[in-house]
């Protein structure tokens, strides 16, 4: 790895080559019924480490090109309001999001009803397995670990936290949505960042790793280039 941002550069035709010879294998190997159901391959870029960090750390990574499906699932997780049911916060910020012109998220639970209805390991693992991403309302976060139990941060879908309070909710909710994340920890060399899927374009993959590289790079000084 070079010594500074600066010095880092990217050979964009070496990575459109990357990810044209990827799809051609990916469509190779898809299945007459994957077709039929138009059913897409997630893409992830992997980053290596010269070197270990003291410290673990967790890097949000904005993408110029959404890389989840269309048919992926978003659950938020609210704050209770106050002098409401739960059934009456859950419509008040569906009501909420709907104002605002955000259209991505299918699912809203606010935190009382995650308490309620979401008690025994069996319904946490179908509500693990029924949505891609989650996301939460900055106040509760830090009460969610407890309620939500390990599997959630063992398979990497613990919430990403967002301000319900923020003037631009459909921009910062939609940036999150779209982006990836990706999670460096101190017990190994490798790291691996979602950035697409199998139905996106060259192009579109091409500046998605593009973008991820240079998210990386900036904010982890110990991260070598994927090659």
């Amino acid at each position: 790895m070079a010594e500074t941002n600066e010095d880092l550069v990217l050979d964009r035709e070496q990575v459109k080559k990357a990810v044209l010879a990827l799809q051609v294998f990916l469509k190779s190997k898809s299945t007459p019924e994957a077709v039929f159901l138009n059913e897409s391959q997630h893409i992830s870029l992997l980053f290596t480490l010269w070197k270990i960090p003291k410290k673990p750390q967790n890097i949000r990574i904005p993408l110029p090109h959404n890389q989840r499906t269309d048919t992926g699932e978003v659950c938020l997780f609210t704050r209770d309001e106050p002098n409401m049911t739960a059934d009456q916060t859950q419509r008040f910020y569906k009501r909420v999001l709907q104002d605002k012109g955000v259209s991505s998220i299918t699912e809203v639970i606010p935190y009382k009803m995650l308490k309620t209805e979401y008690k025994s390991f069996e319904s946490k693992r179908r509500l693990l397995g029924n949505f891609d991403l989650f996301l939460s309302d900055d106040r509760i976060r830090r009460l969610l670990p407890s309620h939500l139990g390990k599997h959630f941060y063992e398979n990497k879908k613990d919430p990403l936290s967002v301000d319900l309070q923020s003037k631009h909710l459909a921009r910062d909710l939609n940036g999150i949505i779209q982006g990836t994340r990706i999670k460096i920890n101190n017990k190994g060399a490798c790291c691996m960042a979602s950035i697409g899927h199998s139905g996106m374009t060259t192009e579109e993959l091409t500046e998605n790793i593009e973008s991820a590289v240079k998210t990386v790079v900036k904010k982890m000084h110990t991260v070598s280039p994927p090659g």
